[in-house]
């Protein structure tokens, strides 16, 4: 595995997750909520020049800072308004995580080997591919935690790195706000593991994060001072506090949801995980076994009991969990200890799977996702019989069928499968956008907002009962209705502008 110097690695591994992340990035629409509400802003702050005060549909937007926002409308200014722009920014920077966990890991253990696979099961885990190709701020935030990693590590050898610690703080910030209390809590627990304290006496490290917190204090002391208590309650208390104590908009689940969703997209790397954390253990009093207990145990810990429960949450611990998994793989690698068995049986399992997925596939009649269950069935097969015999080359061999599947994966248009879960909105947007003026706003009878038909239609389609949907339309508003809401709802005269998606639109009738 040392067919390249450090330098070459580094390039390697930014040129084939730039190509991971931006293949066929704008190959499907927007997904709800988060990726159509960041969309909106944006394109509000590209269209009025209103940068400091984001709007959300002539709204002041309080729930997130804007820093993803403002990536995304300079990208609509140079390439237009469209999905990969929007895409674009939080892409690209959840690449630069991937050699950024490499320069991590090769300081924590103070070797490449495992820091070169601590970053290659990152690159291939599902969740932070697809993630990271959408456009939320998980990815870019993990970056600048692993950003900020680097410079507390490198600033044992150099004092100047500790300047960046404070930068990193303040892009965490002006990302995904209050978030950077859990992070950098780890960062300073990691830091007393590590022995670091003479950095805290380091003039670099507070000067760094004067200025680096510097603009975003300036940018929330603005938000108060214009939006008063409302942007406090708004931005701190419902988007940050009230998660801790409250299903916030019935996002709930048990203590365990976060290990389900591990099991639901962790494999194959899974495997090698329980593995990595006794390894971890061993080694406590190591930079990297520290750095892993730490941040697992710590945000794990957090998130769990947490009473608002949503996927993309568990993201920051996956590099905790790469690097376990990257050291066990090393380990591996080296004195070709196995676990035949387990291994074995588990990548016979997912091989099995695959060729399920490929029969499945066909009667869908989808050509991508067929060739990508046969690669899967291939390559885990490979790699099983290889484990049999313990031969060492399974690694990469995981490595390469893990890359080449999400590359397929995300060649197809079914990366976003949550699209599937409600009517596609491309055409309903189309027709609105015929007969409607931008910024009207339209009811509808679906069963909830659609932050996405909002960007596409460039109107607010705002979900409502029979009753209202009634009321609106006297008040000469359009209605746009699904089938049996249209055959049950009672009006005068209308008249029907359009259908597409079993959804008709309809406006008063002009006399």
């Amino acid at each position: 595995m040392h067919l390249f110097p450090e330098k070459e690695w580094l390039f390697i591994l930014l040129v084939i997750s730039l190509v991971i992340w931006l293949i066929f990035l704008g190959n499907s629409s927007l997904r709800d909520w988060d990726e159509g509400t960041y969309a909106l802003v944006a394109r509000e702050i590209y269209r009025t020049g209103n940068w400091l005060y984001p709007t959300l549909q002539g709204e002041p937007f309080l729930l997130k800072p804007p820093l993803m926002q403002w990536l995304i409308a300079c990208c609509y200014q140079i390439g237009g308004v469209q999905e990969l722009t929007t895409r674009l920014p939080g892409a690209v920077l959840t690449a630069v995580g991937v050699p950024l966990l490499y320069l991590v890991g090769r300081l924590a253990f103070k070797q490449s080997l495992p820091a070169l696979f601590a970053a290659l099961v990152y690159l291939t885990m599902l969740p932070v591919v697809r993630h990271g190709r959408l456009a939320m701020l998980d990815g870019m935030t993990i970056s600048f935690f692993l950003l900020l990693l680097f410079c507390l590590l490198k600033a044992r050898q150099n004092r100047r790195y500790a300047l960046g610690v404070g930068f990193c703080l303040g892009l965490i910030i002006l990302t995904k706000g209050m978030v950077v209390l859990l992070l950098g809590a780890i960062a300073c627990l990691f830091l007393f593991a590590d022995r670091q304290l003479a950095l805290l006496k380091s003039p670099y490290l507070w000067v760094g994060i004067l200025l680096g917190n510097a603009p975003a204090i300036a940018w929330y002391t603005a938000q108060w001072q214009h939006y008063g208590n409302t942007f406090l309650e708004v931005h701190f208390q419902a988007q940050a506090f009230d998660r801790l104590i409250q299903p916030v908009e019935g996002h709930s689940g048990p203590v365990w949801y976060y290990l389900f969703e591990l099991l639901k997209y962790g494999f194959p790397w899974l495997l090698f995980l329980p593995g990595g954390l006794y390894l971890a253990w061993k080694k406590r009093h190591t930079t990297w076994g520290s750095l892993v207990l730490l941040g697992t145990i710590v945000y794990l810990v957090t998130i769990s009991f947490m009473r608002t429960k949503l996927p993309w949450y568990i993201m920051p611990v996956y590099p905790f969990l790469a690097l376990a998994i990257g050291a066990n793989l090393s380990e591996v690698w080296q004195s070709c200890d196995f676990r035949v068995r387990t291994w074995t049986i588990f990548l016979a399992i997912i091989a099995i799977a695959g060729l399920g997925g490929c029969v499945y596939f066909l009667i869908k009649k989808e050509p991508i996702l067929i060739v990508m269950s046969i690669v899967l069935a291939i390559s885990m097969s490979i790699a099983a019989w290889l484990v049999k015999h313990r031969d060492r080359k399974f690694i990469p061999v995981l490595f390469t069928g893990m890359y080449l599947v999400l590359i397929l994966l995300v060649s197809s248009q079914s990366w976003i499968w949550e699209l599937k879960e409600a009517f596609p909105v491309k055409p309903v947007a189309a027709l609105i956008r015929q007969h409607a003026l931008p910024g009207t706003t339209i009811y509808s009878s679906f069963a909830y907002n659609r932050p996405s038909l909002d960007f596409y239609s460039d109107c607010k389609v705002i979900s409502a009962s029979v009753a209202v949907l009634k009321e609106q339309f006297y008040h000469q508003s359009y209605l746009l209705l699904d089938h049996p809401t249209l055959q049950q709802i009672i009006l005068s005269e209308y008249q029907v502008l359009g259908t597409a998606n079993n959804f008709t639109l309809i406006s008063p009738s002009i006399k």
